[in-house]
């Protein structure tokens, strides 16, 4: 890895970045993974007469060797002074391992903000599911999809109204995350849609303008679930 003719990165307080390398092995989680998993996989088959999925027991063994040297790394080195870094291979897994989560979250982030999103008010609207209905997303996964754009359809349909603009006469957008885990690690299937908060329509010229929207009501919010619900039950 060469360098040659750039300054060192510097934090915005001028103070120089010093990379000091991820140990996994030394964390509370992980010791606690590393002794209990194995116990925890079998008792809970045991308790239900049935085997877990692959992925579960996969995702505690890829977090197990997930910054660990021995399951493999890059050497990177300096070509100015010789100076090297080991950097440990991720899981890159989309479970419970804190550390890719965190990369994956910041790396979205960026690039939602820097090029996807435009510059105007978001909105989150965020549906949470019946437990039953949970399990059945988890299970079918390819049922999300109609899901999403059920509940796409019935806020860009408010949005519009607000705007007082027909289905053809302006449009929405989002950027919807899937959230499969709750915040104790539970299996929860839910949706955290980031909703422009207004439409764009085609002014004169053909050049699109924004149309802002105004912040529902509790009745709106109400009367806009029931609306899903009913469209997400209609086969």
């Amino acid at each position: 890895m060469q360098a040659i003719g750039r300054q060192p990165q510097r934090a915005p307080d001028g103070a120089p970045v010093h990379y000091e390398r991820h140990r996994p092995e030394q964390t509370t989680l992980y010791r606690l993974v590393q002794q209990h998993a194995a116990s925890f996989i079998a008792h809970t088959e045991a308790s239900t007469g049935g085997e877990l999925p692959r992925f579960i027991k996969d995702e505690f063994d890829d977090f197990l060797e997930c910054g660990i040297l021995a399951y493999g790394f890059l050497r990177l080195r300096c070509g100015e002074c010789g100076h090297d870094k080991l950097l440990a291979f991720s899981c890159k897994r989309r479970g419970f391992c804190p550390w890719c989560g965190a990369r994956r979250m910041s790396q979205t982030a960026a690039h939602l903000v820097d090029h996807v999103i435009p510059h105007g008010p978001v909105r989150r609207w965020m549906l949470s599911l019946p437990i039953p209905l949970r399990v059945l997303l988890a299970a079918q996964p390819e049922l999300v999809t109609p899901v999403l754009h059920v509940v796409q359809r019935v806020v860009t349909r408010h949005l519009l109204d607000y705007a007082r603009l027909k289905a053809d006469e302006g449009h929405g957008s989002a950027v919807t995350p899937i959230q499969r885990l709750g915040s104790a690690a539970n299996l929860n299937v839910h949706l955290h849609c980031l909703v422009l908060d207004g439409v764009y329509r085609c002014d004169a010229d053909g050049a699109p303008v924004f149309v802002e929207a105004g912040a529902p009501t509790d009745d709106e919010l109400h009367a806009l679930l029931q609306t899903v619900i009913t469209l997400a039950s209609d086969p």
